[in-house]
């Protein structure tokens, strides 16, 4: 990742607690965790039985009998549950962990499990559609994510994020940074393609994906692009969610 996020300056008004993001942290966690006491063996096995495979997704090619464990279309969800190494789920998690809450906030809690995981879906696909010859698993949640950060930077450009730069922490603009991620995954595609252990055009597609979607999943009271009040009647008051009497509409947590 060309910058690691820290913060955003940007609040929640529609929900108290962002709990699809703190249940897709735990959940991702957790396998991880499973992943590791498994053994490296039977952690392959996980793998290429959950993760998606292009060239068995597209049907040109078959895994053997004891490492098929679902179809190839339940893999384009479970994938985005594996990781490939702690460093890898923790660059993952350090994202969503930033990002997550507030593209749940526009959406409420369900909406954005449903929007995450088309997300990761769309990642998959995008992935596949590149290399559909490819015979080696993909796993990670960074797909999804990147739907995230593209949701986000329709939502909430002119936010601050902080990034340190040569160890120095600075504030910078959501649009300046996400922008800057999304070129670098084209720039890393186009110079590295499928090299690398990373999945470029997942990213890419997944980001796409979340520019997209974000418009259909976000409740229509929702101001885009960093423009409007927040949803009628609702305010903020010492860093608590409140709505006030004349609005009493809208999700809650």
């Amino acid at each position: 990742m060309p910058f690691i996020p820290l913060h955003d300056t940007t609040p929640r008004y529609l929900i108290a607690r962002p709990w699809a993001t703190w249940i897709l942290l735990g959940l991702s966690a957790l396998v991880y965790l499973f992943q590791a006491s498994i053994g490296q063996e039977a952690d392959l096995r996980f793998i290429y039985g959950f993760g998606v495979i292009p060239a068995t997704l597209v049907g040109s090619a078959e895994l053997s009998a004891d490492l098929r464990m679902v179809d190839p279309l339940v893999t384009l969800v479970s994938y985005q549950f594996l990781h490939g190494g702690l460093a890898h789920l923790a660059g993952n998690l350090l994202y969503l962990w930033v990002f997550g809450d507030n593209v749940e906030d526009a959406m409420g809690h369900g909406r954005f499990l449903a929007f995450y995981l088309a997300c990761g879906i769309a990642a998959g696909l995008a992935q596949t559609a590149v290399f559909p010859g490819e015979t080696t698993p993909l796993v990670g949640a960074s797909g999804a994510i990147s739907g995230v950060l593209g949701a986000y930077l329709v939502l909430h450009p002119k936010s601050r994020v902080l990034v340190p730069i040569v160890f120095i922490p600075v504030y910078l603009p959501a649009w300046l940074l996400l922008l800057f991620w999304f070129g670098f995954q084209f720039f890393a595609a186009a110079n590295g393609g499928s090299g690398g252990n990373v999945a470029w055009w997942a990213h890419i597609g997944g980001f796409a994906a979340g520019v997209a979607l974000v418009f259909v999943f976000r409740y229509k009271a929702v101001p885009l692009f960093g423009l409007g009040d927040p949803p009628g009647g609702v305010t903020l008051k010492r860093g608590a969610v409140w709505r006030s009497r004349k609005d009493s509409r809208g999700p809650w947590a």
